[in-house]
C-alpha cells in the first residue's frame, strides 16, 4: 500500500489542463466547487469508462485531481489489467497523476467469504465499496486531500445511495477529510460518460467485476441463449459492443 513517504514507484504525473474536450457545440460544463471550496481531489476510480466523463467534468472548471486505482475485486488478473491499462491511458492522455495501489485480490476475497452467493447492491457489495473506499481515504489522509469521491456513482447498474453512504463513511475517521457525494449522472452525464467511451473506444467490461458477478452473468446469458463472456473482446465505438 502507498505510503505517507512519497507516491508509489508506478505514481504517473503530468501537467493538469484547465479544460477538457467538449462534447458539443451545445453543451456548456456547469463549474463544479467541491466541498468546501477546495481545488484538490482523490478520485477513486473503478475504469475508464465509469472515471471519462467525472475526469473531463473536473478538468474543464480547473479541479486539481489525482487517480487512485484499487480495485482487488476485478477478476481474474487479466480483466483487472484490461482496465487498469484503460484508465492509466486516458489519464496519461489529459496529464492527470495516476496512483496504481496493489490489487489486493487474497484480501478481498477473505472479506467476501460467506458472501459469495449474495446479490449485486446486496452486503457483499456494500463490503466492497468499504474495503476500497478505506483504502482511498487512508490514502487521501495520508498525502494531503481534502476531498475524495469516485466514478462508481455515475453507472446506472450501482445504488448511488449505497455507493455514497460507503464514502462517507470511510472519510468519517480522519479530520478534514470529506466524501464528495456528487451526482455524476445528471445533466446528461451518463450519456456522456458512453460518448466519451465510443469516442475513445475504451474497453467494454461486460459484468461489474468480481468472480460472482462474472458466474453470475454468464449463468444468465446461457439461460437466455447468449454465450459467455469473452474477455478483451468488446470495444465502445466498434460494431461488436453493445449498450
Amino acid at each position: 500500500m502507498p505510503g505517507p513517504h512519497g507516491p508509489p514507484k508506478n505514481w504517473k504525473s503530468g501537467p493538469i489542463f484547465a479544460k477538457a474536450p467538449r462534447m458539443s457545440e451545445e453543451f456548456e460544463r456547469p463549474v463544479l466547487t467541491p466541498p468546501g471550496g477546495e481545488k484538490k481531489v482523490l478520485l477513486h476510480s473503478c475504469c475508464a469508462p465509469c472515471s471519462g466523463e467525472v475526469m473531463e467534468a473536473m478538468l474543464a472548471s480547473g479541479v486539481e485531481y489525482t487517480i487512485f486505482f484499487y480495485n482487488p475485486n476485478i477478476h481474474p488478473k487479466r480483466e483487472y489489467l484490461l482496465r487498469k491499462d484503460e484508465n492509466v491511458r486516458f489519464a496519461e492522455k489529459h496529464g492527470v497523476p495516476f496512483v496504481d495501489a496493489d490489487y489486493d485480490r487474497d484480501n478481498w476475497f477473505a472479506r467476501a467469504k460467506g458472501m459469495e452467493h449474495e446479490p449485486e447492491r446486496g452486503i457483499r457489495c456494500t463490503m466492497c465499496f468499504d474495503m476500497r473506499f478505506e483504502r482511498t481515504a487512508l490514502y487521501a489522509h495520508e498525502n494531503g486531500f481534502p476531498v475524495m469521491t469516485s466514478s462508481l456513482g455515475i453507472s446506472r447498474w450501482k445504488n448511488m445511495k449505497q455507493i455514497n453512504d460507503c464514502g462517507v463513511r470511510a472519510a468519517a475517521p480522519y479530520e478534514g477529510l470529506s466524501y464528495w457525494d456528487y451526482n455524476w449522472r445528471k445533466g446528461g452525464g451518463s450519456a456522456r460518460m458512453i460518448e466519451i467511451s465510443k469516442r475513445e473506444e475504451f474497453y467494454q467490461q461486460e459484468y461489474c467485476g468480481c468472480v460472482y458477478s462474472l458466474r453470475d452473468t454468464n449463468e444468465h446469458r446461457v439461460s437466455t441463449g447468449r454465450e459467455r463472456i469473452v474477455l478483451g473482446q468488446n470495444y465502445y465505438g466498434k460494431d461488436t459492443v453493445s449498450e
